[in-house]
């Protein structure tokens, strides 16, 4: 036999394969051939039979032929090889997810050029501190469990203010009811920026003023920023970023405020639980749940005026409004009582007098008794100063706000609203307290 012995595909092919003979210095027989522009060699302990290096040549010449780039391949990156395909097949048995070898080192090799110099397992620890914890939830349950976390916060404690208005938590309710209602059967995590531009784009938010537009969103905030920190939304979201999110600049909100002849409807036709806070929300000005936290104590301790205290007022900041005779004679016959002018939820007020006003077929007039109040005020005495010191608001926004909304016969209608009877002739049946 001539060495080095040649190995060709074919009878008369090209020489694609050598073995040489054991030599000085080897025992072993070689292969040596060409793939890849480097010459490759192994070694084999006999040149015939089964593991010799006739056959290993003859295999090899067979792939050579079809080109196939095995042969390229080192004895160490060759077992680098068959270790990436016994790890992918353990990945497959574990998870039932299949990954090709070329996915597996593109996708990495891809992480690892955005993290430059920082570990993929680094940034994996990252992004699973993430999201790795976030918990499903419904939207609806979510929504409910935010509104109940609320609910002690409007409790009062050693007699202090509570830390919650009722009234504002029960907006926070009603806002976010909506919302859950327009997303039945979502999990918070499962909300997009979509789904909020949605949410805004209906007819129904749509229509609203900007103002309360504007209360949806900062409503909608909170839950988000909520839901965060309890893992039911990653805090990647991104939800604040929908073009829905953007408050609306400006107001296209009227300032309406009911009119004389309406307030003494709604006074003669209320039941005597809610008459004394529809006078002191129509002819003092209070808001709405600053009435809703008087005592008699407060209504009757400062001789012709009503005080609203610090933990009271929503500006929590004392102030003394000036009883006007109207005032004085629809709340004279209460002098007397005693307690809480308002022992429900606010809630139930808002509804009561929403149903007394349609049963009247008054238009509704958001806040506007207290619209009224500081139009009519402001028309009389023509002084910012001296209106908003007894509405409990800022000159700037008397004078921006109400400034020429009604003429000075109007002003002076609405304050002289009176009972048509005479103050002692005007019987109250009972405590006053609500039912």
């Amino acid at each position: 036999m001539k060495w080095p012995y040649k190995v060709r595909h074919r009878k008369n092919g090209p020489v694609l394969a050598k073995i040489y003979q054991p030599c000085e210095g080897r025992e072993s027989y070689r292969v040596a051939w060409q793939a890849g522009g480097r010459r490759m060699m192994k070694s084999f302990p006999r040149f015939a039979g089964a593991g010799g290096a006739r056959q290993f040549a003859e295999g090899l010449v067979r792939e050579i032929a079809q080109d196939s780039q095995v042969a390229a391949l080192t004895a160490a990156e060759a077992r680098s090889a068959l270790a990436i395909r016994d790890a992918l097949e353990q990945f497959r048995r574990e998870t039932s997810r299949s990954i090709s070898p070329i996915q597996a080192i593109t996708e990495y090799l891809a992480a690892v050029r955005k993290l430059g110099d920082r570990p993929l397992s680094e940034a994996v620890a990252g992004y699973l501190g993430t999201v790795a914890t976030i918990k499903r939830l419904d939207l609806t349950a979510a929504i409910r469990e935010f509104c109940a976390s609320h609910e002690p916060k409007t409790k009062s404690k050693d007699g202090k203010r509570a830390k919650l208005s009722p009234v504002y938590a029960y907006m926070v309710a009603h806002f976010l009811g909506h919302f859950g209602a327009a997303f039945p059967g979502y999990a918070v995590q499962d909300l997009t920026r979509d789904h909020i531009d949605l949410f805004f784009a209906d007819k129904k938010r749509a229509e609203l003023s900007s103002k309360t537009r504007n209360h949806y969103r900062a409503t909608i905030k909170l839950f988000l920023r909520w839901a965060v920190k309890k893992d039911y939304l990653p805090t990647n979201h991104r939800l604040l970023e929908a073009p829905g999110m953007e408050r609306d600049q400006g107001t296209d909100e009227k300032t309406d405020f009911y009119r004389p002849h309406e307030l003494r409807r709604l006074l003669e036709n209320a039941d005597e639980v809610m008459r004394p806070i529809i006078a002191l929300c129509g002819l003092a000005g209070l808001r709405v749940q600053e009435a809703l936290r008087l005592s008699w104590q407060d209504v009757f301790s400062v001789p012709g005026h009503v005080e609203i205290s610090s933990t009271k007022s929503k500006t929590r900041s004392r102030r003394l409004v000036e009883m006007v005779g109207a005032l004085t004679e629809w709340l004279e016959p209460y002098r007397q009582h005693e307690g809480a002018l308002w022992t429900s939820k606010p809630a139930y007020y808002i509804e009561r007098f929403t149903k007394l006003r349609d049963s009247l077929k008054i238009p509704s007039r958001k806040n506007g008794l207290r619209h009224a109040y500081i139009s009519f005020h402001y028309a009389i005495h023509g002084n910012e100063n001296l209106t908003s010191q007894q509405a409990g608001n800022s000159p700037t926004i008397v004078h921006q706000s109400y400034k020429g909304l009604a003429t000075k016969n109007e002003a002076e209608a609405w304050f002289n609203v009176r009972p048509l009877k005479a103050a002692d002739n005007i019987v109250v049946l009972g405590k006053v307290g609500a039912a």
